[in-house]
């Protein structure tokens, strides 16, 4: 359970939000909503503990994360604006690592279909450093196929999808929740995750 009690950010002498607060148990999915400039972002660095809170408080399974500390952290998937992808090493070479590190060990054939699923085919083996940056989101996004930790924060996961990578991510973050884990998550993109009725949350409103 992900329990936010009177959050509050500030930007400098400009105060993004204040008063958030929602609870996010097993199953559930939250869409955080808002312009751009309303702090969805520093909400979801919070969610994650990069970003400490100007007021309120941050629980998981009802002990505050600055105490649980790298208990919490064991428990995180986040994806941000940064892709975390390895610019030397090859799509491929970055989903057996990612799994790896994530204790979920991934057969060289299955990497491989993952990658074609979130179409990187033909692209497995090109250095991520010249790959455009879509083509490097698709890189960091496969790594989810395979990720099994219960919280999922993410930071505009579907930007340069194609619909058939749209719906593969979709089905990916459907069968997280039918699992018991939980996800916060920002979009632009129109999306239907069919596995949960999707909560919202809307700051500036």
């Amino acid at each position: 359970m992900l329990n936010i009690l009177n959050l509050a950010g500030l930007r400098g002498d400009q105060r993004l939000f204040q008063g958030v607060g929602f609870t996010l148990v097993a199953g559930e999915l939250l869409f955080l909503e808002g312009k751009n400039g309303a702090g969805k972002t520093t909400l979801l660095r919070m969610l994650c503990g990069l970003t400490p809170p100007d007021a309120g408080e941050i629980r998981w399974q009802g002990e505050e994360i600055r105490r649980l500390g790298g208990d919490f952290h064991a428990q995180l998937c986040y994806l941000g604006h940064q892709n975390a992808v390895k610019e030397d090493l090859t799509p491929l070479e970055n989903l057996l690592a990612s799994a790896h590190l994530a204790g979920e060990p991934l057969g060289e054939d299955a990497a491989l279909a993952v990658l074609e699923q979130v179409g990187m085919a033909g692209r497995e083996d090109l250095a991520c450093r010249y790959l455009s940056q879509g083509q490097k989101r698709r890189a960091a996004l496969a790594r989810l196929a395979r990720e099994r930790r219960p919280l999922w924060i993410l930071d505009e996961p579907f930007v340069a999808l194609d619909t058939q990578a749209m719906a593969w991510l979709s089905g990916v973050i459907g069968a997280h929740l039918q699992r018991g884990g939980l996800v916060v998550m920002t979009t632009h993109q129109a999306v239907e995750i069919s596995a949960a009725p999707a909560r919202r949350l809307r700051l500036g409103a």
